[in-house]
């Protein structure tokens, strides 16, 4: 008998509770106190239901319905980045330099659909309002939580920082290292990595206990190319030789606190070498290389990568170059809200060459020199994680050791900062 009247009261209840939502506020705050007086719900209990009745009443019911029949999941984001950048650059022995960066613009302004029609398989897009841009645009099966197939645009797993989301960078910028190496090649930059169109493995393995091995692999396009356009054009003999990518790394606990993680990749790519980009497609290969490690140990985090090319014909017309730089990242939480970050970098083209707006975005370019370095110093405030934070820092770079003989060096100095939200 006793069982027969506790479950007709949570029966009661829950018819309760099923109608509070339709009631205001008021209502349903009296038909609470109601239940915990008749020991229907603790005290607990009535908090987290007070919670969820506000988080419903401040939000704007919204639907998402997917167009295939197969559609069982389907899910809207987005990033907003909108920066503020001042950087001024001089030249030794040039009276006037060039104009001084001074600007507020968006940086990114990403659109994301991510869907799935069942099983193993789904589908993610992003599109970037402010670069006319597609980012990811890929199909992906999933047989095991351990291994994921790709099909389509997206990043190569060659590039450590690269390869990390644009959303959770401490730095604001991605190291000018990195953006010699990865970003289109103008000339100077090799366009070595980042955004391809192709298929791509990744997966993991756990080893034991303390470690796990993490690998990836790639065939995809050689060229660097974010738009369906460029990267998907007529084939020619500048691109119609694949591009191979590989990268295996291991990672492991530190004490109770604690990750690490330590890895080499590499990237083979046919045709993509020579002095300019007006080059390509006529024999010269282009070998790009990593090595980089990260550590998160309590309120501290480091990140550091080395990276190294070998361009066919990439100096002059009978001078192979090897670029070759790294970067240096630790950052601290100094509270739950507040880190303060720093890096220091240095690049060597050998004889390839590389000016100030290579590697220092929005700088002001300058000539171009051979050799690159710089400090960064900021701050990020941690609003609401990494989705609602605002980001300072302070940066000093310079060039020296001209290809041509102009002058021998080339500074910029400025702020930047970044605020960002995404949902």
């Amino acid at each position: 008998m006793t069982k027969l009247l506790n479950f007709r009261c949570l029966a009661a209840a829950a018819g309760i509770l099923g109608s509070i939502a339709t009631l205001s506020a008021q209502d349903s705050g009296a038909l609470i106190t109601a239940l915990i007086r008749k020991g229907i719900l603790t005290n607990q209990e009535a908090e987290d239901i007070r919670a969820d009745l506000v988080r419903e009443n401040n939000t704007v019911p919204a639907h998402a319905f997917g167009g295939g029949k197969s559609t069982d999941r389907l899910s809207v984001g987005m990033r907003m980045q909108i920066q503020y950048a001042s950087l001024d650059t001089n030249v030794t022995n040039v009276p006037v330099g060039p104009v001084a960066m001074d600007h507020f613009f968006t940086r990114r302004m990403y659109l994301t659909l991510k869907a799935g029609v069942g099983g193993d398989w789904g589908a993610t897009m992003t599109y970037d309002l402010a670069g006319g841009s597609y980012d990811d645009a890929i199909i992906e099966w999933k047989p095991t939580p351990d291994l994921t197939f790709n099909f389509g645009l997206r990043k190569v797993n060659v590039g450590y920082e690269e390869r990390g989301s644009s959303g959770n960078l401490k730095a604001i910028e991605r190291s000018g290292v990195t953006r010699y190496f990865v970003e289109t090649n103008n000339g100077r930059q090799l366009g070595a990595a980042s955004y391809r169109i192709g298929a791509f493995l990744d997966g993991k393995r756990k080893l034991n206990d303390a470690l796990v091995l993490v690998y990836s692999a790639a065939i995809t396009n050689p060229e660097r190319d974010e738009t369906f356009a460029g990267a998907s054009g007529a084939g020619n003999n500048a691109t119609n030789r694949k591009a191979f990518w590989g990268n295996v790394g291991l990672t492991g606990k530190l004490g109770g606190n604690g990750t690490w993680i330590a890895g080499v990749a590499t990237g083979i790519l046919p045709d993509q070498g020579g002095i300019s980009n007006t080059a390509l497609g006529r024999g010269f290969d282009l070998n790009l290389y990593s090595a980089y490690g990260e550590v998160t140990f309590g309120r501290f985090y480091f990140m550091g990568e080395y990276l190294s090319a070998k361009v066919e014909k990439g100096a002059t017309a009978t001078r192979d170059a090897k670029p070759a730089g790294w970067f240096l990242q630790p950052s601290f939480m100094v509270t739950d809200a507040i880190e303060f970050v720093t890096r220091y970098q240095q690049l060597d083209t050998d004889g390839r060459g590389v000016n100030l707006g290579d590697v220092i975005r929005s700088a002001p370019a300058g000539p171009t020199m051979n050799k690159f370095s710089e400090w960064y110093v900021g701050a990020n405030l941690y609003l609401r994680g990494q989705d609602l934070k605002f980001q300072l820092g302070a940066i000093s770079g310079k060039t020296k050791d001209t290809v041509t003989g102009a002058p021998a060096e080339a500074k910029t100095v400025g702020v930047r900062s970044q605020v960002q939200m995404q949902f």
